[in-house]
């Protein structure tokens, strides 16, 4: 097994391999088994990382999203087999890119419309930029002409995105492919619809004031916030240490001139492991119910298919709904249980819960490239060490 002293080693070993900073936190069943913040939040002011140390989540931001939206489906908000037009109407009908074996590209319509599902499960048909999707480049340049009037107008509200983004013709038919994309920001809209309010407000009133989570939002409060938070370093091709683009921050600045869609959150390692231990321990945190455990269990049940599971790049995992999920721990080299689920963001953060064992690991670092096929496996195996 691992302890706490081995653990301190490994995390100073990534300061030694080029991380500014990082910070991890282990709670089982609501007993720390590890807390370290090691390095700096910014290389030139030398300010240490602590458990106040904010980070950016970037696609760790889905996890409150998709946690909240199954708030949401257990109070009878919605059905997974609803039609998303039926909350976004001009996503009533949806056409997609049909490749004839000539080559020749046809658009058609697609033929079923996007229900919650597959938004819930990645399933609608709308890549990232870095997807493998079939027909990815036609997709790309299409949903490209639909936001340019947005990005050339520079700010824009997520409705408008939304609006924008619905008259590009998808990759496959809702529901036949994992495709990682647009489906959060879809997930988004349908909690404002169903809300009837701004989904930063929804997080906040069902899923942060609850737990406690004081330091997670995607708008700074004040200026003292804001100077909690890491820099945003990238490596440049000789290993250096450079500020990487700030595009991304400038979306937590309050301001009608900053929005840009749905603003990303940030969060402490800290506050973040409160949700993580609330889904490691059947949707209770501190002695409150916020959620179902049958709910949480549906969460992280794998939904892809034998064929769709070619799609998903992590061995060992399936993909449940807005989580990635253990399946095959020996595939995938993994000494947790099945069934552990969590994700990771572009920035470097982290996280898993683990139902069986009550365990939430939150692991937290900004930077571009976030190396993380070699930092959070370590760290995952390292944390189960513990047990």
């Amino acid at each position: 097994m691992s302890n706490a002293k081995q653990i301190d080693q490994l995390l100073e070993g990534f300061l030694k391999r080029g991380l500014p900073g990082c910070g991890l936190k282990v709670v089982q069943y609501g007993n720390t088994l590890y807390e370290g913040y090691f390095g700096v939040t910014d290389i030139d002011t030398k300010t240490p990382v602590t458990k106040d140390t904010l980070f950016r989540q970037a696609s760790m931001s889905k996890i409150p999203l998709y946690t909240v939206m199954m708030m949401l489906y257990e109070r009878g908000k919605f059905l997974l087999t609803d039609p998303i037009g039926d909350y976004l109407p001009e996503w009533k009908t949806s056409t997609r890119y049909d490749r004839h074996p000539n080559g020749y590209v046809d658009i058609v319509p697609t033929s079923r419309p996007i229900n919650i599902r597959a938004v819930m499960s990645m399933k609608c048909g709308l890549p990232y930029c870095n997807s493998a999707a079939p027909t990815h480049d036609l997709v790309m340049t299409g949903m490209q002409e639909c936001m340019q009037p947005l990005w050339e107008k520079g700010s824009y509200t997520l409705k408008e995105h939304l609006s924008a983004m619905s008259k590009a013709p998808l990759a496959c038919d809702p529901g036949t492919h994992w495709i990682y994309g647009f489906s959060s920001e879809l997930a988004a809209g349908i909690i404002e619809a169903v809300c009837d309010k701004p989904v930063n407000d929804v997080f906040k009133e069902m899923l942060f004031d609850p737990l406690g989570m004081k330091d997670t939002a995607a708008i700074f409060p004040d200026e003292q916030t804001k100077n909690r938070l890491v820099t945003l370093y990238a490596k440049d091709p000789d290993g250096n240490l450079v500020p990487g683009p700030d595009f991304f921050d400038k979306k937590h600045l309050p301001g009608k001139e900053n929005e840009a869609g749905w603003a990303r959150l940030y969060s402490s390692v800290e506050d973040y492991s409160r949700l993580l231990q609330m889904l490691a321990c059947g949707g209770v945190y501190d002695g409150t119910r916020l959620m179902s455990s049958t709910t949480i269990d549906l969460m992280r049940t794998n939904g892809l298919t034998r064929e769709q599971l070619l799609d998903f790049p992590d061995k060992g995992y399936g993909y449940g709904l807005g989580f990635r999920t253990v399946i095959d721990p020996a595939a995938g080299d993994l000494n947790g249980s099945i069934g552990a689920f969590g994700w990771t963001g572009g920035f470097g953060s982290w996280c898993e819960a683990d139902p069986a064992e009550g365990l939430s690991i939150v692991y937290m670092h900004n930077l571009i490239p976030n190396d993380e096929q070699y930092y959070h496996p370590r760290v995952r195996t390292a944390s189960y060490g513990l047990l």
